[in-house]
């Protein structure tokens, strides 16, 4: 069983849970993952590592309450037990110095935007970080981030703070040299990011998170197609 020790409302249906669990959190590395189960009955559901303290022995998660399992496990509080959590799985993102990262986060996804960050600050880079969500009541991390970064910009599907849509990066990465680009969140976030950096020449990772069932491999479910390629996001990635 594992302990939540800490459970906040980040944003509305946003929750980030800390949770007990010493043997995931000594290994556990920003770009990983761990899939839980609410109870002894339901289904298997993934969520990215947001954080690991290996001190505390927890691990941090941040979810979005989109369906049944986790509405259930927003309704869980400090105190209550998990009873099965299995990780950390897939790859461990790069972390090292490269020079110059720019580093984008969509909604939820910014928090385990946040693990690969810190780490990557650690490592002596130059961060420029943008999140982004629908409207800015959900914009998480925003703080946090700012205080990692060198520079630090706020992008709203609808305008209400910051930059509206994600077009201003054209400029940002003319403008600059840019070493590294990272991005995390939904699909089109990602598209764009890429179509953006391609012809550029830069080297950029994305975070696939398509539906997984096991996470190890051998459903077949979390399949993508990559260079051409035949992949599985919970062992070959989820960073592309």
């Amino acid at each position: 069983m594992y302990k939540i020790v800490e459970k906040r409302e980040l944003a509305p249906k946003i929750k980030l849970l800390e949770i007990v669990a010493p043997d995931i959190a000594a290994k556990a590395n920003p770009g990983q993952f761990v899939i839980l189960r609410v109870s002894e009955i339901g289904e298997r559901i993934p969520i990215n590592i947001a954080n690991s303290d290996i001190k505390k022995g927890t691990i941090t998660l941040v979810f979005n309450e989109v369906g049944k399992t986790t509405n259930q496990l927003g309704l869980l509080n400090k105190g209550d037990q998990i009873p099965n959590i299995v990780g950390p799985l897939g790859n461990p993102s790069e972390i090292q110095r490269f020079g110059t990262v720019l580093c984008v986060g969509g909604g939820v996804m910014i928090a385990p935007l946040f693990f690969q960050v810190s780490a990557l600050r650690k490592a002596g880079n130059k961060l420029i970080t943008v999140i982004g969500a629908r409207i800015k009541d959900l914009l998480i991390y925003e703080k946090e981030m700012k205080e990692l970064s060198d520079e630090f910009y706020v992008a709203t599907d609808d305008g209400s703070k910051g930059y509206k849509g994600l077009g201003f990066l054209k400029d940002l990465v003319n403008k600059q040299k840019i070493d590294r680009v990272i991005a995390i969140g939904p699909v089109v976030t990602l598209k764009t990011v890429s179509e953006m950096t391609k012809p550029l020449g830069i080297k950029t990772i994305v975070t696939l998170t398509p539906i997984m069932v096991d996470g190890m491999g051998m459903c077949g479910a979390c399949r993508v197609s990559v260079a051409g390629e035949t992949k599985f996001a919970c062992v070959d990635g989820p960073e592309f």
